[in-house]
């Protein structure tokens, strides 16, 4: 028997995951509707564009909807499709209770984390910034406490030395396929039993900001080269030498001591543009003057004059995990 189900989601993440569910490859589901953010202005130009869900849904044939807000009207629209199930990722509104309680089988997220840890906005980029050595996709059964309702399933992935966000991003875009085709039947026979997640072990991830960029240099060069991976590619660290704001796209990192100054440059090295931490070198392997590409440490620098001796000014680093 044909089930069939909505997806709420506005980040081509999900994409992969969407593309194993069209394909049959989670059993005889209907994508009978798509609902995603509506159409913004994008890029330098500022001209209204389409994200990628919108265009693969009508790729697809599968209708589209786009409300501004969640709203009464919405509801009962969604409640006249007669789903058995929404599924949920990286959608960006929050779904009243009457929502919650309309599909007989429950709304489904997808959250980028081991749940209950980096329940909130930023889970992926809070990992890489920790120094974890591992993340994953939760498959959580929605309530209306944001993030904390009962987990059904996790996929892993692992995170490497050198691993951007944008790289766990990736990762973890894959790792949803195979949740979803080992849980979906599941779900929609009525056969989910997902487990209560831990309140005392619950941590929170906030929206990130410009202001999250700074760079201290009197903490650990590990722990500065965590923070730039995790950072790229939004919001990005960032160091000031004269007017430039300087962005760092890739860091790495030794803990070995060296004499000299905090945010000391010691200069190009076979790792990186050498910098003085509290402890250990921070190893910047590509950086970004304004206006500019993001270039590996060798060719910013032919175009770049960042003298050996320089010493950076510290700038506070905002907390991120509560």
């Amino acid at each position: 028997m044909m089930q069939r189900l909505i997806f709420m989601g506005s980040d081509p993440i999900a994409l992969p995951m969407m593309e194993s569910i069209r394909s049959g490859r989670c059993g005889e589901v209907e994508v009978a509707a798509v609902y995603t953010q509506p159409d913004r202005r994008r890029g330098r130009g500022k001209k209204v564009v389409a994200n990628e869900i919108k265009l693969w849904a009508e790729s697809c044939g599968i209708p589209v909807f786009q409300p501004e807000r969640m709203s009464k009207s919405v509801r009962l629209e969604i409640s006249d499709m007669g789903v058995d199930a929404i599924l949920v990722m990286a959608y960006g509104h929050i779904l009243s209770q009457a929502l919650i309680d309309t599909p007989s089988k429950g709304i489904w997220n997808l959250h980028t984390s081991i749940l209950p840890k980096y329940r909130g906005a930023s889970p992926i980029q809070c990992a890489v910034a920790s120094g974890d050595a591992q993340t994953g996709v939760s498959l959580m059964r929605v309530i209306r406490e944001m993030d904390a309702g009962p987990i059904l399933d996790v996929e892993t992935v692992d995170i490497l030395r050198l691993d951007t966000a944008l790289d766990v991003e990736a990762k973890l875009s894959r790792a949803c396929v195979p949740l979803v085709e080992r849980n979906l039947g599941r779900v929609l026979a009525g056969e989910a039993e997902p487990t209560v997640q831990s309140e005392a072990a619950a941590t929170y991830v906030r929206k990130l900001g410009k202001e999250d960029g700074g760079l201290d240099f009197s903490r650990s060069a590990k722990s500065l080269a965590h923070r730039i991976n995790g950072l790229f590619a939004w919001p990005s660290s960032r160091f000031i030498h004269g007017e430039f704001a300087i962005k760092v796209g890739l860091a790495d990192y030794s803990e070995d001591s060296r004499n000299g100054r905090e945010g000391q440059v010691f200069g190009l090295e076979d790792m990186g543009l050498a910098i003085g931490c509290g402890s250990g070198v921070l190893y910047l392997r590509q950086l970004q003057r304004p206006g500019g590409k993001m270039l590996e440490a060798e060719a910013f620098l032919r175009g770049y004059d960042l003298a050996e001796g320089t010493v950076l000014e510290s700038h506070p680093m905002t907390v991120l995990v509560s």
